[in-house]
């Protein structure tokens, strides 16, 4: 036995001498596998390859042996895939894949804590986004810092003067999170990032009243991600209007700060004018906290009720200034000073409208707020985003159930009804992936923040899931996350800190100026996006690979709370709902029991098994120089125990 073992190292040795430059690659979820779910991975690059197995790492014998998918073409970049199904595989452990052309590649991990590092991280990247207070070195480790903007004297705009409030005056409206990698405070875009954290704890709140996340009011009495939210909340109830019931638009800075940490520079601070599209999603947050916080009377009193209070008056603010547009450029030949931040400027509100009426109808059940309701079933069910806010409006309802929706019980029917084809038509889309995924279904779904959109496409999935329990619609949405924590044509897990490659210089001027090497944890990167609206130089400018990690480019690798928000729910639900039900698809469990053929390739990978075992047992170099190098197609024209002595 040793003695094979060792022609079988020698024949290993000569096949990676002869590796060659541009071979395939095996990209898959780099922070693991649940054990009940499925499990997959992708092999790019045009290969011959008909089967693999799966080692386990520390023995080294084979726990499985099936077939690779068929050869696929991208129609999100020039590549062509091979899909590896392994998801019957169910043991916790830590595994290898082993294939002809890469060798024993792809170290991978099965456990029920798949992912929990990630999901508590993604929730505390918000921590690190506080605006007004200090993070301290006990809860932010390397990455505390003093406080940023304390914004206690932030100046009205001309655009926001009223005869209560002139231009010039200041107000206090500290607190908050910063928005993105910039140093500014968005209500539109607050607006669906708190929606999104709400609407997971209202989904799961038994896990989340329980979940710790190491930040200072841990343990308070107040589960962390309601402590959290409140950063945020209290900060934006400072932006309406006390004295009519509007709220600003934003604020912030006349100019983007430069890379330099928060707070380091002093320039002025504005709210800007009061519109439509921030008071309706105003409206429909504060009514959604109402009935939150609400379970929370003793911990907070009064806090319920002054958020009910506040949309009331949002909402009748709205009525009366139905369609006040924000325009900048508008704004800017009127008066001075220039702004030049984000916008989050929305011409069409017919979808703040439906999700503000929903959420009130949610939280009071009262039927004034019907017709806005009806009116909002006749939009087009589009994705969540900042701009698009309809589905929120409807996963509420659906939600609340027809006790609660007075005057639309008839309507919650029609809801479901759409939530699950929209989520149908995602899996759709993922039979036309070359990864497996319902993201990637068109290259449309790569725009500028494509991981929110397949985190939202997980979210509205997980939905559909709620309301069928039909497999299919949790494994679509696992397969999405999949897809943003490494089974993409980028190599990249896109949640910083987390997997074994990660953007190492985000768009976020914390982690560029704070002179630590590795970024802020926890915050998930724009992702591939072929508009390249920054200029900045990439390597591709095809839909799924056209990303570079530098901190010039903020259209593919910044940082946002609307994209980490998604992100956040999307991995507390998989994890949740993973535990209820196992899976396993039924081509994958036929191709598991097929008999393996005797091949040239399987000759191979029976090799592979080999040096598997005997690398654990010491006869052979360290499993690590294995996994980093790789087996060409030659590998596969050779017959074990004897060798061949050149490459074809």
């Amino acid at each position: 036995m040793i003695e094979t073992q060792l022609l079988i190292t020698a024949c290993l040795s000569l096949v990676l001498a002869s590796a060659q430059t541009g071979s395939p690659r095996l990209e898959y979820n780099q922070s693991g596998f649940l054990p009940t779910r499925e499990k997959k991975a992708v092999l790019i690059g045009e290969t011959p390859e008909a089967r693999f197995l799966v080692i386990r790492k520390d023995r080294g014998d084979t726990v499985l042996r099936s077939a690779c998918g068929p050869l696929l073409r991208s129609s999100n970049s020039s590549l062509k895939t091979r899909i590896i199904d392994f998801s019957q595989l169910r043991e916790p452990g830590e595994y290898l894949l082993a294939l002809p052309s890469l060798g024993l590649s792809g170290g991978f991990t099965v456990s029920p804590h798949a992912m929990e590092a990630e999901a508590r991280a993604a929730l505390k990247g918000f921590y690190y986004q506080r605006v007004s207070g200090e993070l301290e070195e006990r809860y932010a480790g390397r990455w505390h810092r003093p406080a940023g903007h304390p914004d206690t004297a932030v100046l009205i705009h001309p655009s926001a003067a009223s005869d209560k409030r002139p231009a010039g005056t200041s107000i206090r409206s500290p607190g908050g999170w910063y928005d993105a990698g910039d140093y500014n405070k968005y209500i539109v875009n607050s607006g669906v990032t708190v929606g999104t954290l709400l609407s997971a704890y209202e989904d799961f709140p038994a896990h989340f009243d329980t979940l710790l996340t190491g930040i200072p009011e841990s343990g308070n009495g107040l589960p962390d991600l309601l402590d959290e939210v409140l950063q945020n909340l209290r900060w934006m109830l400072t932006m309406q209007d006390p004295h009519d019931g509007g709220v600003h638009h934003k604020c912030t800075n006349a100019a983007f700060d430069g890379m330099v940490m928060p707070g380091v520079t002093k320039l002025p601070r504005y709210v800007m004018m009061k519109s439509t599209a921030a008071t309706l999603d105003f409206t429909a947050v504060t009514a959604q906290a109402a009935r939150i916080f609400a379970r929370f009377r003793d911990r907070l009193p009064g806090l319920s009720d002054s958020c009910l209070t506040a949309a009331r008056r949002a909402w009748d603010w709205a009525e009366r200034n139905p369609a006040v547009i924000y325009n900048q450029d508008s704004l800017n030949r009127l008066h001075e000073p220039d702004i030049r931040t984000g916008t989050y400027g929305d011409g069409d509100i017919s979808d703040e409208w439906f999700w503000a009426a929903a959420e009130m109808l949610a939280t009071t059940g009262e039927r004034r707020f019907t017709k806005r309701v009806r009116q909002g079933l006749t939009l087009p069910l589009r994705l969540v985003s900042w701009k698009t806010v309809a589905m929120m409006g409807c996963h509420s309802l659906v939600r609340a159930g027809e006790g609660r929706a007075a005057g639309v019980s008839g309507e919650v029917t029609l809801m479901r009804n759409r939530i699950i084809g929209f989520a149908d038509s995602l899996l759709s889309n993922a039979s036309r992936s070359a990864f497996a995924t319902p993201m990637g279904g068109s290259p449309s779904d790569f725009v500028w923040g494509s991981n929110a959109v397949a985190a939202n496409q997980g979210i509205a999935l997980v939905n559909a899931y709620l309301l069928t329990r039909r497999p299919e619609h949790l494994d679509g949405a696992l397969a999405n996350l999949d897809h943003i924590l490494g089974r993409n044509a980028t190599g990249y897990g896109f949640l910083t800190g987390f997997g074994r490659r990660y953007p190492m210089h985000p768009h976020h001027r914390p982690s560029e100026a704070d002179g630590i090497a590795e970024p802020v944890p926890g915050l998930l990167i724009g992702g591939p996006n072929p508009g390249r609206e920054d200029g900045c130089t990439y390597a591709s400018t095809e839909p799924e690979t056209s990303h570079v990690d530098d901190v010039c480019s903020y259209a593919s690798n910044e940082i946002a709370i609307n994209w980490n928000a998604p992100m956040v729910y999307l991995l507390h639900a998989v994890r949740v709902l993973s535990k209820l039900k196992p899976s396993g698809t039924e081509e994958s469990q036929r191709q598991a029991q097929e008999p393996v053929p005797s091949s040239v390739a399987e000759n191979s990978l029976r090799a592979l098994a080999v040096v598997a075992r005997a690398t654990v047992s010491g006869s052979v170099p360290a499993m690590d120089a294995i996994l980093s190098t790789t087996w060409t197609r030659w590998a596969g024209s050779l017959r074990f125990p004897r060798c061949g002595t050149g490459a074809r």
